[in-house]
């Protein structure tokens, strides 16, 4: 077989697979924050860089922008459509050691959501994009931010199709995900397993809290409060030894949400006798806040018109 007719029927198949993958349907794209709003350096207007992501998520052939304006939106709305919000917390130039260089450097946030039937469904993912600056001109600077910005849209773009594709997923096939070699991947579907509280993604979210990442922590308690996960409570406690007084402070609120009995000792045991007054002062508040709850679960509290289950 000739090679140009080799190179050309591979085309075809590679596209004929991406044209099988799902579209995920996007109602609305939106941006917040200042930073879009007010960037000299970055030169272009909040509108520009809401129609620059419009065009990566359409070119990632993963999405079906759906709002009326939007290019080749359709003026629809569809049942399970996500919304979609784009913030930029920083645009900025950094130093690198040993480096003769700037690099300019774009973060980008994309929260996605949909409403349904059962509820509402939050997801978030993150890209960083560095370019190095050639030059110190402003024209260069801002050639390098605006490439920079089209590196972080992609990799949210890229990231946000295979967090909604794994939303989709059932939850065979997302417990098959988590042995995959794609660090995203296992991410991704131990994200929708937590939100959807299967007990098989409590024992992966307590090793995550030794991750030395901080957001990836948080991100981990959060999905087991979420998930009232009780198991995870004896980690949490080990967590917050020698740790900063506001972090001991959030995960003395994330251990009174979670409850318990042994959640119950710890609080009370902290509000009695620990050495720090805001940390004393937290545990208090979860405890009363703790017991309120045991309060509103009895019939007494419930009154008669409240339905048992």
């Amino acid at each position: 077989m000739k090679p140009g007719l080799l190179i050309t029927l591979v085309a075809l198949m590679l596209g004929a697979c991406r044209s099988r993958e799902p579209r995920f349907p996007v109602e609305h794209v939106s941006l917040k924050g200042a930073t879009v709003v007010d960037n000299g350096l970055l030169g272009q207007a909040p509108s520009e860089v809401r129609e620059l992501f419009s065009e990566t998520l359409l070119d990632s052939h993963r999405f079906e922008l759906l709002e009326e304006g939007g290019k080749k939106g359709k003026g629809k709305r569809e049942q399970g459509a996500w919304s979609l919000t784009l913030e930029l917390p920083f645009t900025r130039e950094s130093l690198r050691d040993g480096s003769a260089y700037s690099f300019a450097e774009v973060g980008a946030t994309l929260e996605l959501e949909r409403r349904g039937p059962e509820g509402v469904q939050h997801y978030q993912v993150v890209g960083l994009g560095e370019v190095r600056v050639e030059k110190k001109d402003a024209e260069a600077r801002r050639k390098a931010l605006r490439e920079a910005l089209n590196r972080a849209l992609s990799q949210v773009a890229e990231a946000a199709g295979m967090q909604l594709a794994a939303a989709d997923r059932e939850d065979a096939a997302l417990l098959q995900d988590l042995q995959s070699q794609d660090d995203r991947v296992r991410e991704f579907a131990l994200r929708v397993l937590a939100d959807r509280r299967n007990p098989a993604a409590a024992p992966l979210l307590i090793r995550q809290l030794q991750d030395e990442d901080p957001q990836l922590v948080r991100q981990a308690i959060g999905a087991l409060v979420e998930m009232k996960a009780r198991d995870a409570v004896p980690a949490l406690i080990e967590l917050v030894k020698d740790r900063e007084i506001g972090f001991v402070q959030e995960v003395v609120f994330a251990i009174g949400e979670i409850g318990g009995t042994e959640a119950e000792a710890y609080l009370f045991t902290v509000a009695q006798g620990h050495d720090q007054p805001d940390v004393q002062a937290a545990a208090k508040q979860a405890l009363d806040t703790l017991y309120a709850s045991h309060k509103l679960a009895t019939p007494e509290a419930r009154g008669t018109d409240r339905a048992e289950h």
